[in-house]
């Protein structure tokens, strides 16, 4: 579990980097940038899998189309999906709505612990069910306000929830199934390339700018293989509920951005914010009883060899 914990972290700082990224692409527009970024993640990408060792589940399912065609409709399906919120992150913070869009990313770890524990009867812990009622608090609190939730918000939380669950469902929860959801929307994504002003020109004004969507492909492969890691090596409560930090450091970046938060929306964010921290100290406790368990252990096996020993 400490491995899925440490790739959720890894995911989640660098999904705040490349939301605050995304301002570097300003000669380029949103689909432009989806564009570049699905072309410019796939190398990297490819390169984490030999890393990682996931190189062979591309072959395993290209085994399972051939043998049950129909998966290939499951995998469009799973590659609209992921591909519809790879835009969205990107649009988002492109035309000010980074904290609609952020706040998507704070309900979807509440959709998560409920698909956890409806549909694979996870657990919550103590710490958890205090997470995850502050957690519901600052929603709800949002909902009240508004009067309803923003499309993007709700495009983010029932999209990728419907992602994860579908991917368990047909088992394609690793990299190859999420390096398959990007090769299948490439033709798309070379296609929205000429949108609008020939991208390829400004990168004849702003040589620069190669630089930029090649920096776009390595975090977007560090950020999207981490996650998709997380998701296979956590239970779906604990995934999401890790799944707080991103929304935190998406609001901090959308902030930075210049964006702001009103007056009336802190009682939507300071209990999620507290959610966060609310994970963190039960973390640290449980690393705490972890070494605490490991040095009692080191003890009594002294201890043991030392009556050895005498004997």
């Amino acid at each position: 579990m400490f491995k899925g914990i440490a790739y959720s972290v890894l995911a989640s700082v660098t999904f705040g980097v490349l939301y605050f990224y995304t301002q570097l692409l300003g000669e380029l527009d949103s689909e432009q940038t989806f564009g570049w970024r699905i072309i410019a993640t796939l190398p990297f990408l490819t390169l984490f899998m030999w890393i990682s060792g996931d190189l062979v589940h591309i072959k395993t399912i290209l085994k399972r189309i051939i043998e049950k065609p129909s998966l290939l409709f499951l995998l469009f399906t799973t590659s609209v999906l992921t591909s519809a919120q790879l835009w969205l992150f990107l649009w988002g913070p492109m035309h000010g709505r980074g904290l609609q869009v952020s706040l998507g990313y704070f309900l979807l770890p509440l959709i998560l612990v409920l698909a956890g524990s409806f549909l694979y009867g996870e657990k919550l812990s103590k710490f958890q069910y205090v997470a995850v009622f502050l957690a519901v608090f600052g929603v709800g609190h949002e909902i009240w306000r508004l009067g309803s939730i923003a499309w993007e918000t709700a495009f983010v939380a029932i999209g990728y929830a419907a992602y994860f669950i579908l991917r368990k469902k047909i088992q394609t929860d690793n990299l190859g199934g999420f390096c398959w959801d990007l090769i299948l929307i490439l033709p798309i994504a070379i296609f929205l390339l000429q949108s609008g002003d020939t991208s390829y020109l400004k990168f004849l004004d702003h040589p620069s700018l190669v630089w930029v969507v090649i920096g776009l492909g390595l975090l977007s492969a560090i950020g999207l293989g981490s996650y998709i890691l997380a998701s296979r090596y956590l239970p779906l409560i604990i995934f999401g509920l890790l799944g707080y930090l991103e929304p935190v450091l998406l609001a901090l970046a959308s902030l930075l951005l210049g964006e702001k938060i009103g007056a009336e929306e802190w009682l939507t964010y300071i209990p999620i914010w507290l959610a966060v921290l609310v994970l963190v100290i039960e973390g640290t406790l449980h690393l705490l009883q972890q070494k605490r368990r490991k040095q009692h252990l080191e003890l009594n096996v002294e201890k043991y060899v030392k009556r050895l020993g005498d004997d």
